[in-house]
């Protein structure tokens, strides 16, 4: 979850939209992705002097080994993320600094970055005229590319690479020739879900989110992108349970599974795990996408890729970025939700039905765009847990980066990270920036602040294109995250949750879904 969004990396993709009048001041996110006709390469503007003060980037990165080690324990263990920021942020009194980012040695041997942690510095990293994005999905290390047919996949290329805007505009055309499929197999895929939470709940009192939800969204994007429903495959219901392990095998370096502290860093942080393991696993993957992908692969050759790697991309851009997103989002935005509370939940159900009795009951995407209440509650969702926590640049050249309190010199070849969380709830550009507030983005006032929502590698205002790393599908998954709440609330009139963690998010057991009283 670095460099690229984990949702489906974004030419302009058209869905059916609504466009508002002039009286109408809610912002409208019509679904496009269009290939821009600007070259990969854009023009470094010109260095505008500045006035804040030049200060010395604070930080040091300790003795080799030991300092990325050391680094590595705090982060992960005896700090946690939040705190190993936050106290650096106190230590230099600065937003911007120098340290390590996990996981170090033996697997990068190179973890030294200098950290962006507010809101104006932070940007930076999604400006490809001044940093580099080649290889750093992931961040310090990269993942071998047995995990991925052998090919370094869309989301570790830069815009600079020919590769690139091939890749891209395979995955636009994509989400393109399945436009008209994407609301009614999300209808058909998460009626099941919430069948299938009902029956759990009135036989155990209580139902666990999460599996049930990754077996919907692998369901829903294989209905709506492939036009096929796994069920009826060789693959069945096994997705989900292939994807996790393939993605563990990418991602171990970064993640805490609750094994015991030596043995987990041991095994998850120290050294890589073999991509053998789960060769098998990912071929089954790889057959289920190029025997369902027929269309769309035959389009590739007119791109100029070929047909094995093109299959490669969807699939991880499918299962990792897409299925990933989704598997993360929707937990920790019904977690935001559920905690708000009834009085929230009133309001979007009568919102969301209002407008859906207007439009004689139908689902669209210009019904949606007159709910600003819900759409409101999905930008908040996405500005205060971003599913995305970690970007990585490379500086292209000696610049100056600004804070809001001073400049920083940063030199040619420096690897840049930034931890998305503290820069959209920075205080200064977000009032009560640490809190849940459903309608932040309603109205004037808060479509100015949609600007600073950056869970897409890069801003909710801004557009993915063929020249940038913005998720190729930005607008795909508000979409599908809006169809999520009017689909719950057209059901119930409210609901009650309990929270626990795993490695992804947040893992959500609901105790009560309260059947709508219509």
């Amino acid at each position: 979850m670095a460099s690229t969004s984990f949702a489906l990396p974004s030419l302009q993709l058209q869905f059916p939209s609504h466009k508002s009048s002039s009286s109408n001041r809610a912002i409208v996110r019509s679904i496009k992705a269009s290939v821009s006709e600007r070259p990969p390469f854009i023009s470094s503007p010109p260095v505008k002097p500045t006035k804040l003060p030049i200060r010395k980037v604070p930080g040091d990165y300790g003795l080799p080994l030991v300092g990325p080690w050391k680094d590595r324990l705090d982060y992960f263990y005896n700090q946690g993320k939040n705190e190993f920021f936050k106290s650096r942020i106190q230590k230099y009194q600065s937003t911007v600094f120098r340290t390590n980012m996990p996981p170090g040695p033996f697997i990068s041997f190179n973890s030294n970055v200098v950290v962006l942690l507010d809101g104006k510095s932070f940007p930076t990293l999604f400006d490809v005229s001044k940093v580099e994005k080649k290889d750093l999905f992931t961040g310090t290390y990269m993942p071998s590319t047995e995990l991925t047919g052998g090919y370094r996949v869309l989301s570790y290329l830069d815009p600079s690479e020919p590769n690139h805007a091939k890749l891209k505009k395979l995955m636009f055309y994509l989400l393109s020739s399945r436009r008209h499929e994407v609301i009614p197999e999300f209808h058909n895929s998460y009626s099941e879900l919430f069948e299938t939470l009902e029956n759990e709940l009135s036989t155990k009192g209580k139902a666990g989110l999460n599996a049930a939800n990754d077996q919907a969204a692998f369901n829903f994007l294989a209905r709506s992108l492939y036009g096929v429903n796994p069920l009826d495959t060789k693959l069945r219901s096994d997705g989900p349970k292939l994807i996790g392990k393939w993605v563990l095998f990418q991602l171990h370096p970064l993640l805490i599974l609750g094994l015991p502290k030596v043995l987990e860093d041991l095994v998850m942080h120290t050294f890589r795990l073999p991509p053998a393991l789960v060769k098998k696993d990912y071929q089954r993957l790889y057959n289920f996408f190029y025997d369902n992908s027929t269309s769309v692969l035959d389009e590739v050759e007119k791109i100029g890729i070929s047909r094995e790697e093109a299959c490669h991309n969807l699939l991880f851009a499918t299962c990792f970025n897409s299925f990933g997103g989704i598997k993360i989002f929707f937990p920790n935005m019904l977690k935001w939700i559920g905690r708000a509370g009834g009085k929230l939940h009133n309001q979007l159900a009568q919102e969301i039905r209002s407008v859906i009795k207007s439009n004689n009951g139908k689902i669209t995407m210009a019904a949606m765009e007159k709910m600003p209440l819900m759409k409101s509650v999905v930008y908040e969702s996405l500005r205060i847990e971003p599913p995305v926590a970690s970007q990585y640049g490379r500086a292209k050249r000696d610049m100056i980066i600004e804070s809001h309190d001073a400049s920083f010199e940063i030199k040619e070849g420096e690897l840049l990270y930034g931890f998305q969380p503290f820069a959209t709830k920075d205080p200064k550009i977000f009032d009560r920036s640490e809190e849940f507030v459903a309608d932040r983005f309603i109205g004037e006032e808060g479509e100015k602040l949609l600007k600073h929502v950056l869970w897409s590698n890069g801003a909710e205002t801004e557009n993915p294109s063929v020249s940038n790393k913005q998720c190729a599908g930005k607008d795909f998954v508000v979409l599908v995250s809006r169809l999520l709440l009017v689909e719950l609330f057209l059901r119930y009139d409210s609901f009650e949750i309990e929270v626990g963690a795993s490695p992804l998010g947040a893992a959500i057991t609901l105790t009560s879904l309260k059947r709508a009283s219509f």
